[in-house]
């Protein structure tokens, strides 16, 4: 395997129809570009009517009019490629009700640059984007029995037209081995990023991409809300893939698992909705392809097996070449390219999807084998990197507390160095890639993977400006932390102190501050980051106090340096139970409960499950209240302490009793106020018998115990 959001929502293109004014004026930014100009149509009325009255600049005294029958055509020929931002049609009582809008560069090949449909008349002024030489008004329905008629068609843009390489029909150019991407005939490298900040801050963030040399910029959705998206990235200049979720898919936004071969009602809407979309932003100057789907050949696996998986990765691939031909039928000026995380998904696009123009993958720590895998496969079409990094969680080695060993920021930052090296090695074949990720979250994945988690910038954003704008030179960089140690590593007692050391120095000597997180996504799921209880000691050295949850917890360092910079270096830490001191006396004694689970996921756990002195067992109770559990110590002994470690479903309320005869109890201890993890209990009785009387649970299951101690 080589790598790891919006979803889709309906939505319709909307119509161009205003009331009939006065000509708007152009704007200072554009000129008038069709007045005057050579004017066809596909028929006229007479010679009074002809094309040409449409263009020479009299609004109420001439005009075009066609025959009375729906499928007519009026154009003009602009004499060169024009940079074009919109169409101002000035109808006649016999007016077009739907229409099309369209441009080419040669007068034969058009391409749809708007559709309107409901118009009522009067003046239509439409927004377009894009370049061509011929613009023309394609008549599909009239509003009445006549025909269509124009007093005025005005085509607005740059006068100096075509001259911008970011405008124009995007290709994949070239021939086997030798391909390149052109973006108006310009040659076109993608040096991209993933999108992570919400569209909102899309204004903010832009023109830092900008800085770093990025000139695109990749989504996984694209629905309605995606324009504000796309024109924020055309005013700064960038580029953007827009994706479109399959399920059953990898990450955020693309679960379920759909059978390809017969839910022809999933297909019938995805097509629908992919190519409502495509007709709504084919003609914005953003955008630069398309992407179907992401990981679904390899995310199969999770919904398939057996022979029933190889026929539902053909179908699947069968079906992304159907969007593919799809997208075409509606845009041929952007090519169209599908996501995987496996090249083992090359074959099955290589065999069913002819209709891609190049692949795409998601690669991590074994980037550099993508390469290989395209020279061993023969295949022939290029590949561009969707996603792309250091190594992730999935391909690391496990670290002394058997968890996945994050790399260092140096170790990352490299990372990225390594795979646009990677990238760029692989001439004529390899388009560019953007990378992952452009990210703000401040939590276990983003301190992974996103460049900027909480706005602040790392190595690893740095290494991207370089590689993509060639120099970082002038910038302060962030602080680099290095041999960062915790101990005890794999004892650290809940709720007590364990130590955390690194080496922290600033290139620039800036004044630091330091802070110490916590994340328990190993030991509760949570990917938060919260900020631990700490005491710096001095050297680069903190006293970090544990979390009463036992588990393997991650444990960051973050310096910051006052500039918007930060390091970030992070390392595992075991929470165990805290020592008690003594004998524990429950050890393997007879131990009996008020009930006990026989079967319910890792169960029977019986209640002498509590008294085994291992943590990896636990007793289970029924889930309601009361319970109680009790251990049997033989013989009359001095009791001075207990520590009681609790599984998730832990007591809230709950007494700890002592009895010399099992039937006659005495209270030592109650509470109200328990919150599971390990309660560590001071008692001073001499009994037989100790038993917990559990009197209200703190969650919905019952009361679990991994471990159940009785001191002397």
């Amino acid at each position: 395997m080589r790598g790891a959001a919006a979803v889709l929502t309906l939505g319709a293109l909307l119509a161009s129809s205003l009331t009939l004014a006065t000509a708007p004026v152009a704007s200072a930014a554009e000129s008038l570009l069709s007045q005057g100009k050579t004017a066809t149509a596909s028929s006229s009325e007479g010679e009074a009517l002809s094309a040409a009255a449409a263009v020479d600049g009299n609004l109420t005294g001439t005009r075009w009019a066609s025959q009375w029958s729906d499928a007519q055509w009026f154009q003009v020929d602009l004499g060169a490629n024009k940079d074009l931002s919109r169409v101002v049609l000035t109808w006649e009582g016999a007016y077009g009700k739907n229409y099309e809008i369209q441009v080419s560069d040669n007068g034969t090949d058009w391409r749809t640059a708007k559709t309107v449909t409901g118009s009522d008349g009067g003046t239509d002024d439409i927004a377009i984007s894009g370049a061509g030489r011929y613009v023309r008004m394609n008549g599909l329905v009239r509003s009445s029995g006549y025909g269509y008629s124009l007093w005025e068609f005005q085509v607005y843009g740059e006068s100096g037209g075509g001259s911008n390489p970011t405008q124009g029909a995007v290709r994949v150019a070239g021939s086997q081995g030798n391909w390149q991407l052109t973006v108006g005939g310009q040659p076109y490298t993608v040096k991209g990023l993933t999108w992570g900040p919400s569209i909102a801050d899309a204004s903010k963030y832009m023109p830092d991409l900008k800085s770093m040399g990025v000139n695109t910029i990749r989504t996984w959705g694209t629905d309605g809300g995606t324009k504000p998206l796309l024109d924020t990235a055309a005013a700064h200049g960038i580029r953007v893939i827009n994706g479109f979720w399959l399920q059953p898919g990898g990450g955020p936004g693309s679960g379920g698992c759909v059978n390809y071969v017969t839910d022809t009602a999933y297909k019938t809407t995805m097509l629908t909705e992919v190519a409502k979309w495509v007709d709504a932003y084919k003609s914005h100057p953003a955008t630069l392809m398309w992407n179907v789907g992401n990981e679904s050949v390899l995310g199969l696996q999770n919904c398939y097996g057996g022979t029933e998986l190889e026929t539902q990765r053909n179908a699947y691939t069968t079906f992304v070449n159907d969007v593919a031909k799809k997208i075409h039928s509606i845009d041929a000026d952007h090519p169209v390219t599908s996501t995987d995380a496996w090249t083992g998904a090359w074959p099955y696009y290589k065999r069913n999807a002819p209709d891609l123009d190049l692949y795409s993958m998601n690669s991590y720590g074994d980037i550099c084998g993508v390469r290989q895998d395209w020279v061993d496969g023969g295949y022939n079409k290029p590949y561009i990197i969707t996603e792309g990094g250091p190594a992730g969680e999935w391909e690391v080695p496990n670290d002394a507390n058997g968890i996945p060993d994050e790399p260092t920021d140096v170790q990352k930052a490299n990372g990225y160095t390594k795979a646009w090296d990677c990238i760029t090695g692989h001439q004529g074949v390899a388009l560019g890639a953007t990378l992952f990720h452009y990210g703000l979250e401040h939590d276990f994945g983003g301190i992974w993977f996103n460049l900027l988690p909480d706005g602040l910038k790392r190595l690893s954003y740095y290494a991207v400006k370089k590689a993509y704008a060639g120099s970082t030179a002038g910038d302060n960089t962030p602080p680099v932390i290095t041999n960062m140690t915790v101990s005890p590593a794999s004892q650290a007692p809940a709720g007590g102190e364990f130590t955390v050391r690194a080496d922290i120095r600033d290139p620039e000597n800036d004044p630091l501050t330091h802070k110490i997180f916590l994340s328990g996504n190993y030991a509760s799921g949570d990917k938060r980051l919260i900020e631990a209880k700490w005491r710096a000691t001095g050297n680069g050295t903190f006293a970090v106090t544990a979390p009463e949850k036992l588990g393997v917890w991650k444990v960051y360092i973050q310096a910051e340096d006052g500039r918007g910079n930060a390091g970030i270096e992070t390392k595992s830490v075991k929470v165990v139970a805290p020592p008690v001191t003594g004998t524990n006396l429950a050890l393997n004694k007879s131990t009996t409960a008020s009930s006990a689970q026989a079967s319910y996921g890792d169960c029977p756990c019986p209640a002498s499950n509590a008294t085994d002195g291992k943590t990896g067992t636990r007793w289970a109770s029924d889930w309601s209240d009361p319970q109680w559990i009790r251990v049997d110590l033989g013989a009359p002994t001095a009791v001075r302490k207990l520590q009681l470690v609790w599984d998730p479903a832990y007591a809230k309320s709950y007494e700890v009793q002592v009895s010399d005869d099992g039937t006659t109890w005495r209270t030592v201890h109650t509470t109200t106020t328990g919150n599971g993890d390990v309660d560590t209990i001071d008692v001073s009785a001499t009994a037989r018998h100790v038993r917990l009387n559990l009197t209200a649970r703190g969650t919905g299951w019952g009361y679990s115990l991994q471990e159940l101690g009785v001191y002397s």
